[in-house]
């Protein structure tokens, strides 16, 4: 799953508005359901006997290994490397799966949810744009404040809570489940945030934002004197007082209080030498060693008199003379005490929290930007990656321990980060880190073969991944070709802009690009500017940027950039579908979108290296990159895709998919 811009998210200023309502909600639902708790229990037993009637088997499992490659894990297979997935090789079935159009984690996931293409759920990137600013906006959710307050002296209290959106459409082969009594827990499935109501338990994933409201913002605090800029996190100062540095930790914006900025929590160090040091925060004290991740720390942010916002980070000292400098994690939102709802039932966060302890709650947990900027190291990326694993694993094994019947799926995006960051390293055959990708596979190889105990004939297990991967070693700047082209023009005869279209002069310009792999018709009528006619003339101008676009070479290179490029209104049809990307991009291998046309950035050169260490992608021609489906049933479809995995799992409960679903179920025969 690649997400690339931490700063981008459903906005900053929401979290303490949720506390404050969460919390009095929260206590009011307990006390109720501890009142209406048998009554549910008795009509829930009878619903549920007769749901499962027509069931062919009694409990389904899904086992998400979001990016696992099938060139990869052929290999790996061949080797003996992977003898689990082998085995439900043997036992069951193998394919490679195929993906979305495009090959990203939000859509495939979404596909993978509600059995419908793009165009029926409206996920088409991580990003979107708003057609009256063509400012870029996270694509699945979205956050908005209370709509209403009432000021009294410095503070200002809120009327009402802050909404939370959640933009994926179409129904989840869960919740239909849950009609027929038929319950399922599900885990971090990508695009459940805000999570919905069904019967049965949901954890949300990508798009939950952390404590800031960002997608993932990291602090480093240190002594020294240069100031570099980072795009996914801040650089704090730390002060000397006598033998203690003395910081600040940087929370959520408080809409409590009058322009009150945002909250913060005052710290201070003790380095003690030989690489220890000691962290007092919050009124606790926290022992800390040099290259050592500390345990989750509590961090309650004073919003007003009675109210806090509770999040939860990980610090870790990274040098410790003759200068200082410690990350910490990107404010998570506490389970115990979230800000916004990051699961269903409300409560199941904290009761798995005070069951099996804190956990990463953000959307993407693993900081792929501090590694990307040089905040932390290789090691500290994977121990930081692996320790989420963990938290994951005694979630998804708690849940396969204790549902008898329905369906567990579970997603783990472990695969994903560790081979976006240690491509360049597969790459390179060789290192402290050439096989950090091959453990990454062995290690989900024994992941499977721990799930593998919880399979009886009563039980079909599936393993699956999104998309597979490849190299991304050169960047495309498609919005700089189309302003060389004379598609896309800048004010002021301007030959660079800023990031989110600044400067751009749209009543000059005729397409654009935006996210990791969609290039728009700047459309009148869509866009606020717009500038090209719906029908033939947009229809034009997409055949002629298909021309142009197709087989574009780097020349640099001497290799074939982009593969293919797709018309969008040819690959799927649903109600969304003006929405959408006109064109999708078919990158070949070792290509992608830059960083910078991501957000709408036009720079000086159309093709560039990529110095980053997120080096591997799948953002390229789908077809390059399929997914892995093993099945403990022997599969019947010969070519199936991951819209397949909803109707699969409703007709294996006895359910007639419904008749707008685009895929169909793997399994023909009894």
């Amino acid at each position: 799953m690649s997400t690339f811009l931490a700063y981008i998210g459903p906005g900053a200023g929401f979290a303490f508005l949720g506390s404050f309502f969460g919390l009095a909600a929260s206590l009011f639902l307990t006390a109720c359901s501890f009142l209406i708790w048998p009554f549910r229990m008795a009509w829930a037993l009878a619903r549920r006997r007769q749901g499962f009637r027509k069931a062919k088997i009694r409990r389904l499992i899904f086992l998400g290994l979001d990016g696992l490659d099938p060139r990869l894990t052929e290999r790996f297979m061949a080797e003996g490397k992977l003898p689990n997935l082998a085995r439900l090789k043997d036992q069951g079935s193998f394919h490679r799966l195929r993906t979305t159009f495009p090959s990203l984690s939000p859509v495939a996931w979404s596909t993978f949810a509600t059995g419908v293409s793009p165009a029926k759920h409206n996920i088409f990137d991580f990003l979107n744009r708003s057609l009256a600013s063509y400012v870029p906006e996270l694509s699945s959710s979205k956050v908005r404040p209370a709509a209403r307050s009432v000021r009294l002296g410095r503070w200002r209290i809120p009327l009402a809570r802050p909404t939370v959106e959640m933009r994926r459409k179409s129904r989840s082969f869960w919740k239909i489940l849950s009609e027929r009594a038929i319950g399922s827990t599900i885990l971090r499935v990508p695009v459940t945030f805000p999570p919905e109501e069904f019967d049965g338990r949901l954890l949300s994933a990508a798009s939950t934002p952390d404590l800031r409201g960002t997608q993932g913002s990291f602090s480093l605090f240190t002594t020294r004197l240069e100031r570099p800029s980072y795009e996914g996190g801040s650089r704090y100062p730390l002060r000397r007082s006598g033998d203690w540095l003395t910081g600040s930790l940087e929370g959520p914006e408080n809409d409590l209080a009058v322009e009150g900025g945002a909250l913060a929590l005052p710290f201070r160090i003790l380095a003690a030498g030989a690489g220890a040091a000691t962290l007092e925060i919050a009124g606790e004290s926290h022992g800390l060693r040099r290259g050592e991740y500390s345990p989750w720390i509590k961090l309650p942010f004073r919003a007003a008199p009675g109210i806090r916002v509770h999040g939860i980070a990980r610090f870790l000292v990274t040098e410790t003379e003759p200068e200082f400098s410690m990350y910490a994690t990107p404010l998570q939102m506490d389970p115990e005490a979230p800000a916004l709802p990051i699961s269903h039932p409300a409560y199941y966060a904290a009761y798995l929290a005070r069951l099996l302890g804190p956990f990463a709650t953000a959307g993407m947990a693993e900081d792929t930007w501090a590694l990307n900027e040089g905040v932390i190291d290789e090691a500290a990326f994977l121990d930081q990656a692996y320790s989420i694993l963990a938290e994951r694993e005694a979630q998804f094994e708690h849940a396969l321990s204790h549902t008898r019947r329905g369906v567990v799926a579970c997603v783990f995006d472990t695969s994903d980060r560790v081979q976006h960051m240690f491509y360049r390293h597969l790459d390179n055959g060789g290192g402290r880190w050439g096989d950090a990708i091959g453990q990454l596979y062995e290690r989900m190889d024994g992941l499977v073969g721990r799930t593998m105990r919880h399979v009886d004939r009563d039980t079909v297990l599936m393993v699956l991944s999104d998309h597979g991967f490849c190299s991304f070693r050169r960047a495309v700047n498609l919005n700089t070709w189309l302003r060389e082209n004379g598609y896309l023009a800048l004010k002021d005869g301007g030959a660079e802009s800023g990031r989110y279209f600044q400067g751009v002069d749209w009543s000059r310009t005729r397409a654009y690009c935006l996210g990791l792999s969609g290039l728009y018709i700047n459309r009148r009528g869509r866009e606020a500017c717009g500038t090209v006619g719906a029908g033939a003339e947009a229809e034009a101008l997409e055949r002629e940027l298909i021309a142009r676009l197709q087989g574009l070479r780097d020349e640099a290179r001497g290799e074939i950039a982009i593969g293919r490029v797709y018309a969008t209104r040819k690959l799927y049809r649903g109600p969304y579908l003006d929405a959408a990307p006109d064109l999708i991009i078919g990158y070949n291998e070792g290509y992608r979108t830059s960083w910078e046309a991501a957000v709408g950035q036009v720079t000086a050169r159309v093709m560039e290296d990529n110095p980053k260490a997120w080096s591997g992608d799948h953002a390229v021609d789908p077809v390059l990159v399929p997914g892995v489906l093993f099945s403990s049933r022997r599969i019947d479809c010969e070519d199936p895709g991951i819209e397949d995995m909803a109707p699969t799992a409703l007709d294996l409960f006895g359910v007639e998919p419904p008749a707008w679903m685009d895929g169909k179920t793997v399994f023909h025969t009894p």
